[in-house]
């Protein structure tokens, strides 16, 4: 993909602040939704998959403004945009093999639609920090364009008809980032998860299970809606915004709880991982999480100032496989020469720079 089509650049929608971006990096809307008189993806036959996929990319054509969509058929994406948009949430990898399955991303990536994958429209749209009703007024004003020019599948007794039971009905599920440390640390998570799941929220990791027992990688958590049919969609965003306002809460009191009884092993696990990054010339993808997440808890705890949560958020893009190969991709640098022409650890060697320049105006209190 060109570069405006992959916009790594500082105006990325999680560059910037959101509510409660404490606790929130993100909220998320996706509206899953189907062409009438076609089958489901599963289900294609003969040139069906290629005949939605020319409907859709037309349909966004009309859209107002379509100058700001950029399409794009999944197998004609190259290696490295596929891996850079999987990793910004846009892109399935596992779906965009299917045939006929496609991209549609707004320039500034705040809106996506993927095509034909297990629906033949999912659009999705991002917002930094909680505002699920922002992240719902930028999907609903698409979903209203496209069926100007496309009628969607849908019945009067169960809605939107999906490839999923679970998505039938508003065809929404909402989904949060969360940082939760404080929690994860004193052990009171798996509690507060449980008493979600009656209200069908449901939790999972964002990047892979952590060192902790029960814990993610770095402490970061997705909250999710389980089904679309409970209420409207304005009812089951509130479900979701009033659940996550119940665990930010709990995640600030708890930071005063683990302050009071335990700081001196938070000052060890925190100031570690910022000395760490401070001297390392050396950084996996994992142990960046890790020290994001730390320094961002830290930053929460009152150890650190000169640090936006907003620029913390940022970096968990950043650092990334696909976004760091971009960027050696289309800059040159001077590497060491025992590690020049090996392109693993040169992203571990870039990672490690692009830490300890985000960490320089850093100062303990």
């Amino acid at each position: 993909m060109a570069e405006s089509e992959t916009n790594l650049s500082s105006d990325a929608w999680y560059a910037f602040k959101g509510p409660e971006n404490d606790v929130v990096l993100s909220t998320r809307v996706r509206l899953a939704r189907n062409l009438a008189n076609f089958p489901f993806p599963g289900k294609f036959k003969d040139d069906d998959a290629f005949r939605v996929q020319t409907l859709v990319f037309d349909s966004f054509s009309h859209c107002q403004e379509p100058d700001k969509y950029q399409g794009v058929v999944a197998s004609e994406l190259d290696e490295l945009g596929a891996l850079i948009l999987e990793e910004r949430g846009v892109l399935d990898s596992e779906s965009a093999k299917e045939k006929g399955s496609g991209i549609i991303v707004r320039t500034d990536g705040k809106v996506s639609c993927a095509i034909n994958s297990k629906d033949h429209v999912r659009l999705s749209s991002f917002v930094p920090g909680l505002d699920g009703n922002e992240a719902f007024s930028l999907c609903a004003k698409i979903d209203d364009e496209l069926q100007n020019t496309m009628q969607f599948a849908a019945d009067y007794e169960f809605g939107y008809l999906t490839s999923s039971l679970n998505d039938c009905g508003s065809g929404m599920k909402v989904s949060c980032r969360l940082h939760l440390p404080s929690l994860s640390f004193s052990g009171r998570l798996l509690d507060l998860f449980s008493s979600l799941s009656q209200k069908e929220i449901i939790v999972s990791d964002c990047f892979g299970a952590g060192n902790l027992p029960s814990s993610s990688l770095g402490f970061y958590y997705q909250v999710s809606t389980k089904v679309a049919g409970n209420g409207s969609e304005l009812d089951q965003i509130a479900s979701l915004v009033s659940s996550v306002k119940y665990l930010v809460e709990n995640e600030r009191r708890e930071r005063n709880v683990v302050l009071r009884s335990r700081q001196t092993e938070l000052r060890n696990r925190i100031y570690r991982s910022y000395a760490k990054v401070k001297y390392a010339s050396l950084i996996s993808d994992r142990e960046a999480i890790e020290i994001i997440s730390d320094i961002k808890w830290g930053k929460n705890l009152g150890f650190f100032a000169g640090i936006e949560d907003s620029e913390l958020c940022a970096l968990l893009y950043r650092v990334q496989k696909g976004h760091l190969q971009f960027v050696l991709k289309n800059r040159k640098f001077n590497f060491p020469v025992d590690i020049s022409e090996s392109k693993s650890l040169k992203t571990d060697y870039l990672r490690a720079l692009i830490l300890q320049e985000a960490f320089e105006n850093i100062k303990l209190n």
